[in-house]
């Protein structure tokens, strides 16, 4: 281990060049790139018509909105950070609903024996609809009536079914057919349409008119007012009453989103901004902030040393996590000593590097600015064993000014049902709770869960370099700390930065309930060599083994913005449907 923070040669010698089945795509005035290749035209599209990346990142996600019901919603979550080049400023729309009122720790334990069954109990504030309204009444140039005509369009006319989309619904039906209104939509006549017959989403068609129609009435404030105070709020609360859920009218009238100031941190001269601790974002920020300790482009890419390195700093940062992490308005989260210098290199001073941590490592103590023992004793981690949900979309617009969109849209139709008529459904992001008071992300009313989806940005000699994020849970930090790394470290580009294998810790509670976790568990992509692996295995590694490709190691997205040339170089993720486009 090296604890040096000088950065070696980009293009150091021992990267590997890996292959990559697309091209980057290059452009000279704006890209897009998402989740979904439709909804990436769709943001095309708007740029075309004269609109800006806030406008083309909107549009992008309402389309994924449609596009993804396995995926995403609009009823679900959607956190936003965007940067603003003629103002030199970052902004984080949270994007994330808070729960009911009437929900409290001792109502699921009274009621549910501390369990947190699936479907309307696990439902919070649904976000996404006021994350895409606030960033285009207060950034956009277009109207809603604009940007949602291509997802109006899809949900109207249908668009092909597509592969994954096939695949979740045939291979776990009876999660969707448990669902009535959500069995109608999804899987109408009782089956699934097959690969490329239409799918067709009249309900939610319906609704985004309607919304339009309160456009035309009165503006974005009145589209807001339709969907959190109006029919659509009404018709939310009456079935979420009716199913025995906790949310209701109330909620959802006193529901805004929160517009905040990104957390950041350096990286061997680049600054990353994410979204606040209410989220897993920082993640990526602490995991970096050890990393700079060890010479990374002085190992072989991918080799036993490196993997080894970079699983042993997520865990770390995962055990901070899981210790601090939480909603800042209802805890102390000591997010500006968890990125500190000083404790950043207390921390990396833990890793061994010839041995594996067995479990997820002890949270250090950022007040202090010094890491836990090496020995110091873990909380039994859950014994369950079971998978953790494949959900989310990713989105990210820019332009040659240095205007960035990165948002990171989910909620998924597979754990609660749709609301009849409205084609949606109400946020389950309650499942990223705890019901341990201790914890720091417990559940308590007006709280918001602890969020999975962290969309990013980064910037260079401090002007705007790249937007980046993706799907994946827990899998989401560590992809995209291995794509940024790959850049940085091994002087890739987008596109084969996320194209390279890719390898995943699971050696901590996963955020979704009931919070399993693998002590030991590295999951890795078959394309590092067996050799690799057995060393792995050597140092303590519970070596797992993934498919070439795996749709489980994530789905990047990014857009590089060069400084010199100010061209855009767009990259999308072959493991699921991604595409980029520019112009």
């Amino acid at each position: 281990m090296s604890h040096t923070s000088t950065h070696g040669n980009a293009a150091a010698s021992h990267a590997v060049a890996y292959p990559t089945h697309r091209p980057a795509i290059m452009a000279g005035q704006a890209a897009v790139a998402s989740s979904h290749y439709l909804a990436t035209t769709a943001g095309m599209r708007v740029l075309q018509q004269g609109g800006n990346v806030v406008d083309a990142g909107v549009a992008t996600g309402l389309c994924l909105n449609v596009l993804q019901p396995h995926l995403t919603s609009l009823g679900g979550v959607a956190p936003v950070i965007l940067h603003l080049a003629a103002e030199r400023r970052t902004v984080v729309i949270d994007g994330l609903g808070v729960w009911p009122r009437a929900a409290s720790i001792d109502y699921f334990l009274e009621h549910h024996g501390g369990d947190m069954p699936e479907g309307i109990l696990r439902s919070i504030a649904p976000a996404a609809a006021d994350a895409w309204l606030t960033a285009l009444e207060m950034f956009g140039t277009l109207t809603f009536e604009q940007v949602s005509a291509s997802a109006i369009e899809l949900a109207e006319r249908g668009f092909p079914m597509y592969t994954s989309l096939h695949s979740d619904l045939t291979a776990a039906p009876d999660a969707f057919q448990r669902w009535p209104s959500t069995a109608e939509v999804l899987m109408p006549g009782g089956q699934v349409p097959a690969l490329g017959q239409l799918l067709v989403q009249r309900d939610l068609a319906r609704t985004l008119r309607r919304m339009v129609e309160a456009e035309q009435a009165g503006g974005i404030p009145a589209v807001r007012d339709f969907f959190y105070r109006g029919d659509i709020a009404r018709a939310m609360a009456e079935f979420c009453q009716e199913q025995g859920g906790l949310l209701t009218y109330d909620d959802l009238a006193n529901y805004r989103v929160r517009v905040e100031e990104p957390v950041t941190s350096e990286y061997r001269g680049y600054v990353v901004s994410a979204c606040g601790p209410w989220c897993q974002g920082p993640v990526v920020n602490q995991t970096l902030t050890i990393l700079e300790h060890f010479d990374l482009s002085g190992l072989s890419h991918n080799g036993a040393a490196y993997v080894h390195t970079l699983a042993e700093a997520l865990k770390l940062a995962f055990a901070d996590r899981e210790r601090y992490y939480g909603d800042p308005a209802l805890v102390d989260v000591p997010m500006a000593a968890l990125l500190s210098p000083d404790y950043a290199r207390s921390r990396a001073g833990q890793i061994d590097p010839t041995r594996a941590w067995p479990d997820m490592p002890p949270p250090g103590d950022p007040w202090r600015g010094t890491a836990g023992g090496r020995d110091a004793a873990q909380a039994a981690s859950p014994a369950r064993d079971e998978p953790w949900p494949l959900d989310t979309g990713y989105l990210c617009a820019a332009d040659a000014a240095g205007n960035l969109f990165s948002a990171t849209p989910s909620d998924s139709a597979r754990s609660t049902p749709m609301v009849p008529g409205l084609g949606l459904i109400i946020s389950p992001r309650g499942s990223q709770s705890w019901f341990d008071p201790q914890h720091a992300s417990a559940l308590q009313p007006g709280k918001r869960p602890r969020l999975t989806p962290n969309p990013a940005l980064a910037f260079r000699d401090g002007r705007p370099y790249m937007a980046f994020g993706t799907p994946g849970g827990d899998m989401q930090c560590q992809a995209m700390v291995q794509m940024f790394v790959n850049m940085v470290d091994f002087g890739m580009g987008p596109q084969q930065a996320i194209e390279a294998p890719r390898f995943m810790t699971e050696s901590f509670p996963g955020s979704f309930w009931p919070h399993t976790c693998h002590p030991g568990r590295l999951n890795v992509e078959a394309r590092i060599p067996e050799p690799v692996r057995a060393e792995l295995a050597e140092r303590g590694h519970d070596v797992h083994l993934w498919p070439d490709y795996a749709r489980a190691a994530s789905s990047l997205c990014a857009i590089v913005l060069d400084p010199v040339t100010g061209t855009l170089s767009a990259g999308a993720d072959p493991r699921r449907e991604n595409y980029a486009l520019g112009w």
